[in-house]
């Protein structure tokens, strides 16, 4: 009878724990965070999530007096870099390289003077005098990463990553995650989104909404379209929401590094599927620079990326186009 039963003792030693859904949530980086994983037992918990966003906050938050990238702001030379100042700002160089300059990193001093910073919006836009002197201050080129450090070659300039901040603190939380093991999970910040495995206990894949306006280009969203996804991440940029009325123009938030100007184009939202969220959120902003065409074109060449774009007819109307890496994440109706 022993020896009959021993196998059945062994089968329910090495049995895997069944899985439970914990769900973590809380505000950070001025919006609400989202954490679903699926585990044994609660291996990460909300006082862990808090220190991995103070952390990231004392490093990269411009609204954190002391924080390192108000120290780096504020030097001539440049500061040493912790280890969330180098990866972010190493990666803003390398999409600065790739897209031709088109994002860039060092247009805080052009986003405090058309009202989307963090000190109060002036009452009127930036004179063309300003804004020329502004650009002096503006560019990649002028900022290095040299061992431990990071340094500008002109003491003005200045870094703005809040566009790409929160991408990354996504991923920070999911690797939090996969250091305890859990390899199901749903991380979101702000919208931003990755993901890896399914939800149990059914074994469904990830289902995200992705919001869609459909008529002008300031206009809410009101419709979704929605993907499924087994491993990435998911951002989106948009300028149906973040914008400041001047006179009868609409100016968008983000900023053209070339010209000091915001982008004025027929783009509505870049919504761009990537393998994580840091590169997912940088690339949004680019492709809603570009404009239509040429973001279609760069896509082509980067098949890493897949992407949803909204953009606005001449007549006003919206309308819409996709990758075809992006139209196979569809849900079917």
């Amino acid at each position: 009878m022993v020896s009959g039963l021993l196998p059945l003792l062994l089968l329910w030693l090495v049995s895997p724990a069944p899985l439970r859904a914990f769900h973590l949530s809380g505000y950070a980086q001025g919006t609400t965070y989202a954490i679903t994983y699926y585990a044994p037992d609660s291996t990460v918990t909300k006082e862990q999530v808090t220190r991995q966003l103070t952390e990231i906050d004392a490093s990269l938050s411009l609204y954190q007096p002391g924080s390192l990238i108000n120290q780096f702001n504020q030097s001539r030379r440049g500061v040493v870099a912790d280890r969330h100042l180098k990866v972010v700002s190493g990666a803003a160089l390398q999409v600065y390289q790739a897209t031709g300059g088109l994002f860039d990193t060092t247009v805080e001093p052009l986003v405090q003077a058309w009202g989307f910073g963090t000190q109060p919006a002036p009452p009127a836009a930036p004179a063309p005098a300003t804004i020329r002197v502004l650009l002096a201050r503006v560019g990649s080129d002028k900022l290095h990463l040299r061992g431990d450090s990071l340094v500008k070659d002109v003491p003005g300039v200045h870094l703005d990553l809040n566009g790409i901040a929160q991408g990354y603190t996504v991923d920070v939380l999911a690797t939090l995650l996969e250091r305890h093991r859990i390899r199901n999970y749903l991380v979101e910040l702000g919208g931003e989104i990755r993901v890896r495995g399914r939800k149990w206990p059914g074994g469904e894949r990830w289902r995200i909404g992705i919001e869609r306006p459909d008529t002008s280009a300031f206009e809410a969203p009101a419709l979704q379209q929605i993907i499924c996804l087994a491993a990435g991440a998911v951002t989106t940029s948009g300028n149906y929401r973040k914008f400041r009325q001047v006179g009868a123009l609409k100016n968008a938030h983000l900023i053209n590094p070339k010209t000091g100007y915001p982008f004025q184009n027929e783009m509505i939202s870049a919504t761009v599927v990537a393998r994580d969220a840091l590169t997912a959120d940088a690339y949004d902003n680019a492709l809603m620079g570009m404009g239509l065409t040429r973001a279609l074109l760069f896509l082509r060449q980067h098949s890493e990326l897949q992407a949803y774009l909204i953009y606005q007819r001449p007549d006003g109307t919206a309308a819409d186009t996709a990758t075809p890496g992006f139209q196979r994440l569809l849900l079917n109706p």
